[in-house]
């Protein structure tokens, strides 16, 4: 079973600065407390191929999983898929960028979560605590750029 779950938010700041922010891929750990780590793999500026890799805690467990840019179009969207294979895995995801007005970004996140193995059974538990965490997510997005 896979299912989607997604934030918005408003980040007073112009749409090319929070284009940077999240496209650097490292930013990461600065809003969501889950990530303990995360670098680059590849060379380069963040693109389409582009692979970050992550250390990840979840539930009281450690994960390493590694993301691959397949979407880049600046400033507006961003799409990843998760290349590791852990029991929940983010098959997936994006961030989608609208100028909202004096200098203003509407930003939208999402991850399309899947479970293999054993995950087919914890997926629909973590697809619930995503969905349940998402405004706040979006908010700790918010508060990452702002700040």
């Amino acid at each position: 079973m896979s299912g989607l779950f997604e934030g918005t938010t408003v980040v007073d700041r112009p749409i090319d600065e929070v284009f940077q922010f999240l496209a650097a891929g490292t930013n990461d750990p600065k809003f969501s407390p889950r990530v303990q780590k995360i670098v680059q793999k590849t060379p380069g500026p963040p693109g389409v191929g582009t692979v970050f890799a992550s250390t990840v805690k979840d539930a009281g467990m450690t994960t390493e999983r590694e993301f691959e840019i397949t979407e880049f179009d600046a400033p507006r969207r961003i799409r990843w898929a998760e290349r590791s294979k852990n029991i929940v895995t983010a098959v997936e995801g994006g961030y989608d960028l609208e100028a909202s007005g004096n200098g203003a970004t509407k930003v939208t996140i999402f991850n399309v979560l899947a479970g293999h193995g054993i995950g087919k059974l914890v997926a629909p538990l973590a697809l619930r605590a995503a969905r349940k965490d998402a405004p706040a997510f979006a908010l700790r997005i918010k508060s990452a750029i702002e700040g």
